[in-house]
């Protein structure tokens, strides 16, 4: 008893303070510590650790809005929407992205799917966005994944909807296609609407309507389960369709049309003289856009992209060609408007026009002999255009040429347009350096040397001599409208300019246009249609660059690549015309030979629909 008291009273106080304070405040700091990280968690990032804790059980799934139908003008759909299968993967859902993928490679073995890899990013800034990995699968390949979904946690699939483009490549520049969001779609984007994974239009009216087909996106608040499953929809936000759209292309005509070039390489325009709508217009040869609905493998789109026949280029607006004879009336215009000939003033073609040394051949090598205004069009003359032309000058003529609206653009809902070139002397010196020849103007005068033109130009001036001289800009679209049929917008008749011509002047270029078709030396006999009045020009223009080894030779003996250009352009009735068509066969060598034959399908397909229009009508009442 002695002893413990002994060792009781050895225990110094003051030391087990000191011990005790020490103890207490390694509590108060660790207590501290615990409460600050607690408020930091729940306070500063509750928020952003809420969300991310939601992600794990919610997910937002975006629920794509349909974008709008396109119909023809009779109102026949040519583009519609179906639905796709996606196979996507949520990052966030996995440990390892690059494993899920090689399951997936493994069960896709023997079919040989390629499945996206640059998930990276999402993975970092993404992590609950499902990524897609491959898209438009079939729905035999779609079941593979639902077999396997146990081996493939975080794997979702997603139906979306693809555009399904009836006409396939018969309408594929006309309306374009649609494609995922490049990065320079997302930088260039003005209204902050677009998303990574987004679709928009990419070329044609799908580009140019984009904002009004495109539609607004919806989602849903789904619950997913541990691997990512869906289990139930929690919310759901309806996506709001896009505006539906009426053009006015005419579908059946387009076919005809489409068909009548087969095996050709140029294009066709068909438009209304009365209000510049276009009702045609076929480039070949093109593409099929419903290949871009899967996602082009980047030797596909090089091979189209590098393809020397251009199937991406829409040649209709985007070609540009020596008008050859087709551009006489032009010439004969400027002649008339500035009083330098009347339709009576004569020249003498013996086959071939002397300037200075150089000779100047007719494409009729014996001569026309005396000819007046109307028979050097129907005949087409080029001695007597040589003669009206250098009397004219080139600045003159480049006046009167862009009063046709050569030039410039068309202004049409398209696009990649070009405006061709209309030379003057000064536009010569500036780009050559070499002052411009009398020889210069001899070529243009014929539609040849430096001027080029567009088909959609060319279509267009001849409409407007058709009409009585309004030049219009050509109209695509007839009208938008909301998805219950509620007009948006409705696009009517816009007038460019007037010619600066006469009614008289005009009627003395129409009347050589009706020979052309309907007198037995014309150029374009071709298109004699009894009851039609057709009226029109043929025009063969030579291939710039053609070596010397050819001349002399028949175009078919040629090279292909040096054969010349056909083209045609003719409207009917020759009173109030209703329809119009400009063709350009490249190579084609002549243009009565070439062209005429395809303006004469689609002219013969407008009036047979037309005469069983008014029967139909007829009978109805």
């Amino acid at each position: 008893m002695l002893e413990k008291q002994d060792r009781f009273s050895r225990y110094d106080p003051g030391k087990f303070r000191r011990r005790f304070g020490v103890l207490m405040w390694i509590v108060i700091v660790s207590v501290s510590l615990l409460t600050s990280r607690i408020w930091y968690l729940q306070v500063v990032k509750g928020d952003e650790l809420r969300s991310q804790s939601e992600n794990n059980r919610v997910r937002i799934h975006e629920v794509k809005a349909l974008r709008g139908i396109i119909r023809d003008t009779h109102g026949k759909a040519i583009v519609e929407n179906q639905p796709s299968y996606d196979i996507s993967v949520v990052p966030g859902a996995v440990k390892n992205v690059g494993d899920v993928i090689r399951v997936l490679e493994a069960i896709y073995g023997s079919q040989g799917m390629e499945f996206r890899r640059d998930v990276s990013v999402s993975e970092k800034n993404r992590p609950f966005i499902p990524f897609k990995l491959a898209k438009n699968v079939s729905w035999e390949d779609l079941a593979l994944v639902e077999t396997h979904s146990l081996d493939l946690p975080g794997v979702v699939v997603d139906v979306v909807p693809v555009r399904k483009y009836l006409g396939g490549e018969m309408t594929a520049h006309v309306l374009g296609y649609v494609g995922e969001v490049s990065p320079e779609d997302l930088n260039g984007d003005q209204t902050g609407t677009l998303k990574p994974g987004d679709r928009i239009g990419k070329s044609g009216i799908e580009k140019y309507l984009d904002e009004y087909l495109r539609g607004e996106n919806g989602g849903e608040y789904i619950e997913v389960n541990a691997v990512g499953r869906k289990v139930k929809t929690l919310r759901r936000v309806e996506p709001i369709p896009g505006h539906d759209v009426t053009l006015t292309i005419d579908a059946e005509l387009q076919k005809v049309a489409w068909e009548a070039m087969d095996g050709k390489v140029g294009s066709v325009v068909a438009m209304d003289p009365r209000d510049g709508a276009i009702r045609v217009m076929v480039s070949r040869p093109a593409f099929d856009p419903n290949l871009f609905n899967k996602g082009m493998h980047p030797e596909e789109w090089r091979g189209l992209a590098g393809d020397p026949m251009r199937p991406m280029e829409n040649k209709a607006l985007s070609g540009q060609y020596p008008p050859g004879s087709t551009f006489k009336i032009v010439v004969a215009a400027a002649g008339l408007g500035e009083g330098i000939i009347t339709p009576e003033t004569t020249f003498y073609c013996k086959g071939l026009f002397r300037l200075g040394n150089h000779e100047f051949r007719c494409w009729q090598k014996k001569g026309h002999g005396k000819v007046n205004l109307h028979r050097a069009i129907v005949e087409s003359c080029d001695v007597y255009f040589y003669n009206v032309g250098r009397m004219v000058g080139v600045d003159k003529l480049a006046e009167y040429a862009r009063a046709f609206g050569f030039g410039a653009l068309t202004g049409i809902s398209l696009p990649g347009e070009r405006c061709g070139l209309i030379p003057t002397g000064e536009w010569k010196l500036k780009k050559t350096g070499v002052p411009w020849q009398p020889g210069d103007t001899i070529s243009i005068s014929i539609g040849q040397g430096y001027i080029t033109v567009t088909p959609l130009q060319l279509l267009n001036a001849y409409c407007a001599l058709a009409n009585g001289g309004t030049l219009y800009s050509p109209r695509l679209v007839q009208r938008i409208e909301h998805v219950d049929g509620k007009v948006l917008k409705e696009f009517g008749p816009e007038i460019r300019s007037v010619l600066p011509l006469s009614e008289e002047q005009m009627d003395a270029i129409r009347k050589g246009l009706w020979g052309v078709c309907n007198e037995p030396h014309g150029t374009g006999w071709a298109l004699r249609r009894p009851g039609r009045d057709v009226s029109g020009k043929t025009g063969t223009a030579q291939v710039v660059g053609q070596k010397s080894k050819w001349q002399g030779i028949k175009s078919e003996q040629m090279a292909w690549k040096f054969r010349d250009h056909a083209l045609f352009v003719c409207y009917a009735p020759e009173k109030n015309p209703e329809i119009a068509v400009a063709v350009v066969v490249e190579h084609g060598g002549h243009g009565g030979g070439a062209a005429a034959p395809v303006a004469r399908k689609i002219i013969d397909a407008y009036f047979k629909g037309r005469d069983e229009q008014k029967k139909a009508q007829e009978g109805e009442t």
